[in-house]
């Protein structure tokens, strides 16, 4: 990943970084209304790159792409006088060509004698170094993230009391030992679900414990700090922040069997038990594919036209080629056929020749409405939706789309009412949405980036004694 994928998704400097979370829930959005709750409190925008081309189906930074960004923070931060603090809102799990412990380096070049907060998603990979050199981190703790902007006003406040003198933060951490596929890191299923409500009841028990943080990791990224973290800040107790971290680090660990150890089924099987499912009108069943990264996977789509499912969605195939050649040789109405997909990586499967209608091909842009980042803006740039066999949908995007709730489906003209099976490419994020409403969710165990099995990767920088892939 490069400054042009960053700068094509824009990178929004000085006043514009608030301008552009405002009203969004998102960690700035905290920052902002703990601000506009404390006269006292200003804030100064510095720079945000969050949004490059291929979102989440990203990979390494260049260490250029690093360092104008990283750089860029140090300088903007010291061209602004009478500095109190510093909030950094970080994902954790950046992965960067030739910088080990990217997240802790961003700390150390503004690094001062001004308190540092730091936010984090809980993906995060991380280590001591990070604590080492921040006077807070602090990581949400829902998966779907619901409660960004809620951590960011922990954050926030942590450091307004800070600047105040009225806390003096205490952090300790620990790393339990144990990597887990996200697919298994949903905070609504056991045990991430008893194993945050552990850290919540720490917080709630102890009046000195500030914040307890769990990161349950990325294991799709081949780094030294890779794999779960608990965090403990507490107000001046030192000694209470080690007891906290090592009593959470230790119940996660008592719980790795069922957190890392589940499988799931396989394409054929997986896809089966959907259709039975559908069959028995139990509400739209959800098929998550959720171990394409990429987006262009063509194993489950294969599968479906295999089982002849009918009332299907397949929400979405990326396809950047698919859409030029339809942009420029179709319109809406005509029927074509073409080769879609399994064209990235040699786990996406092999191209898939569909004849459908094409029944939408257009710009899609559009507001997401759920739970999880409502408020915010999706822009797909053109998006085409073919109708093939029994009244079936493919919706095809240039790039990765996790759908987190059913706003496109709006946005493209398809109706939820008509769907019986909705195929998506999401691990964990579209329960947010979908866990109440769907008739049955699915979880298939399809080749790709993101396995549940992570036995199918090789690894060459992460530690050797992590369960469940220690031998």
């Amino acid at each position: 990943t490069t400054v042009e994928d960053f700068e094509w998704g824009g990178v929004p400097r000085g006043q514009a970084v608030l301008d552009a979370s405002g009203g969004v829930s998102t960690y700035i959005n905290g920052f902002i209304k703990v601000a506009d709750a404390s006269p006292d409190i200003e804030l100064v925008g510095i720079l945000d790159a969050s949004r490059p081309r291929g979102g989440s189906s990203g990979s390494w930074l260049t260490q250029d792409c690093f360092d104008t960004y990283s750089h860029g923070i140090a300088e903007g931060i010291s061209t602004v006088d009478d500095i109190d603090g510093v909030l950094l809102a970080l994902h954790g799990a950046m992965a960067v060509t030739g910088v080990l412990k990217p997240e802790a380096e961003i700390v150390r070049q503004v690094v001062g004698d001004k308190p540092i907060m730091v936010t984090l998603d809980l993906h995060a990979n991380e280590d001591h170094e990070l604590t080492d050199v921040a006077d807070g981190v602090f990581i949400i703790k829902t998966y779907p993230h619901v409660d960004m902007e809620a951590i960011g006003m922990v954050a926030a406040r942590c450091m307004a009391e800070t600047v105040r003198g009225n806390l003096k933060p205490a952090m300790a951490i620990r790393k339990p030992g144990i990597i887990t596929p996200s697919v298994f890191q949903g905070t609504g299923t056991q045990p991430s679900k008893a194993i945050m409500d552990r850290a919540r009841a720490w917080e709630e028990n102890e009046p000195d414990v500030f914040c307890v943080s769990v990161a349950f990791g990325f294991a799709y990224a081949d780094v030294p700090d890779v794999g779960a973290t608990v965090v403990a800040v507490t107000n001046d107790n030192p000694e209470l922040a080690e007891r906290v971290a090592q009593d959470v680090s230790d119940f996660i660990w008592e719980q790795r069997e069922p957190f890392a150890g589940k499988t799931l089924p396989k394409t054929q099987p997986g896809v089966a038990q959907a259709i039975e499912a559908a069959q028995a009108n139990s509400g739209t069943v959800i098929i998550a594919d959720h171990s394409d990264r990429m987006g262009d996977s063509t194993h489950i789509l294969q599968e479906l036209m295999a089982q002849q499912a009918r009332r299907v969605a397949v929400v979405s195939i990326a396809d950047e080629k698919a859409i030029e050649h339809l942009q420029t040789t179709a319109r809406v109405g005509d029927q074509v056929t073409l080769n879609v997909g399994g064209h990235t990586t040699a786990w996406a499967g092999t191209p898939v020749a569909i004849t459908g209608t094409v029944i939408y091909l257009d710009d899609c842009t559009f507001t997401l409405t759920g739970p999880m980042s409502r408020g915010a803006t999706q822009r797909l740039g053109t998006a085409v939706v073919l109708r093939y066999g029994e009244d079936n949908h493919l919706v095809i995007t240039s790039r990765l789309f996790q759908l987190l709730d059913d706003s496109i489906l709006h946005a493209v003209g398809l109706s939820p009412d008509a769907i019986d099976i909705l195929a998506i490419k999401s691990r964990v994020h579209f329960r947010a949405f979908y866990e109440d409403v769907a008739g049955a969710i699915i979880e298939i165990d399809a080749p790709g980036l993101g396995p549940a099995d992570l036995s199918q990767h090789t690894y060459e920088n992460i530690p050797d004694n992590l369960y469940p892939l220690a031998k």
